[in-house]
């Protein structure tokens, strides 16, 4: 009997820890939630860095390819001009090839432009190539521990993919230190980098409006509202460094934004259909496209055949995944574009070619 009874204690027991462990699974969304809070971005918790400041000093770095001695002067002058103080990575007008100098320089720049105190924003000079290179090397608890602005476009996209994955930091696909600083591309990079509002609209620029480029046209291709928060980029890259540790990640409910330049239709098309087969684009909750800018691009008439265009290989690709999609707002590499804050919660609005902010992007 005794026996009886202590083998039906150890079941008992053994019943009541499976039910225990059962529980802890059960409640792990929900202590992830505790934890992080809604405002998580990869597993990470959103992390916005302060505000920039009149007179603040910014770090100008070359993460990418490097840029002629006169386009360098003018960037510093560009962020002069924007009223901030310019200090210069040591390496940032550095040459190895098609590089602003070798892997190891432009990554200690980088660490250099996030540890220095007195710099409140890194600037990148330009985009190109190369920033993926340094992506398994970043210390990213050093940038977590000092969340700074970090703003540039094109290959700059790489660090925009890899730095919010590790660290949860918002960092801004916006115009690099040698961009045209027009009053559009100005006003709001400033807008969003120091007078942040909320919700705060960003409309299409009226000289994009005008340009008489076909593949500066707005498209509807699939119409509706989208709420989440930002992610994407160039689309080369986020093509590039699909499959890898450093590619799209946790992208449910989320608006893609992507752009590029001078890419055939055929090449838009392959990389547009290798982030199908990497990602459930599907679970976006919206995309929105920049301008694809191409000098090379012609709109096909009644009398002629040409190959698709840009915009038609963006219909065939995306068209059919059921989710709010618009062409041609006013991002990418073009003369006039805005800053988009990587992380934070946006409204897509396809029906007025709009895209709304809806929490400030900086502390």
């Amino acid at each position: 009997m005794y026996e009886e009874s202590k083998v039906k204690g150890q079941k008992l027991n053994k019943n009541m820890k499976r039910r225990d462990l059962l529980k802890s699974v059960v409640a792990l969304p929900f202590l992830a939630t505790a934890v992080f809070g809604k405002n998580s971005m990869a597993g990470k918790k959103i992390l916005k860095p302060k505000r920039l400041s009149k007179g603040d000093t910014v770090g100008l770095i070359a993460p990418a390819s490097n840029v002629e001695t006169d386009e360098f002067n003018r960037a510093v002058q560009n962020l002069e001009g924007l009223g901030f103080k310019v200090k210069v990575g040591k390496n940032a007008r550095n040459q190895n090839g098609f590089l602003a100098g070798t892997d190891k320089e432009r990554l200690e720049d980088l660490h250099w432009a996030f540890s220095d105190s007195e710099i409140k924003a890194v600037w990148c000079v330009r985009g190109g190539y190369g920033a993926s290179r340094l992506l398994p090397s970043i210390d990213y608890n050093l940038i977590k521990k000092n969340p700074k602005i970090l703003i540039g476009y094109s290959d700059i996209t790489a660090l925009h993919l890899a730095i919010p994955n590790n660290t949860g930091l918002v960092t801004f696909h916006g115009p690099v230190a040698s961009s045209n600083y027009n009053d559009y591309t100005k006003n709001h990079a400033l807008d969003v980098l120091m007078n942040p509002t909320a919700p705060y609209k960003i409309e299409l620029s009226e000289f994009n409006k005008t340009n008489e480029s076909f593949l500066y046209k707005t498209e509807v291709i699939s119409k509706g509202k989208a709420h989440g928060r930002l992610i994407g980029g160039n689309l080369s890259l986020l093509a590039a460094l699909a499959g890898t540790p450093f590619g799209l990640k946790n992208i449910k409910g989320k608006i893609l934004f992507i752009e590029d330049v001078n890419e055939a239709p055929y090449r838009v098309d392959r990389m547009l259909t290798q982030l199908r087969q990497s990602a459930d684009l599907k679970s976006l909750a919206g995309i929105a496209c920049g301008i694809f800018e191409d000098s090379s691009a012609r709109r096909k008439t009644a009398a002629e055949i040409v190959p698709p265009t840009q915009i038609d290989v963006i219909k065939e690709r995306l068209g059919d995944l059921g989710i709010p999609i618009i062409y041609g707002l006013s991002f990418g590499h073009i003369r006039e574009q805005f800053t988009l804050p990587i992380g934070i919660e946006a409204e897509l609005d396809t029906e007025n070619s709009t895209l709304t902010f809806l929490e400030p992007s900086v502390v």
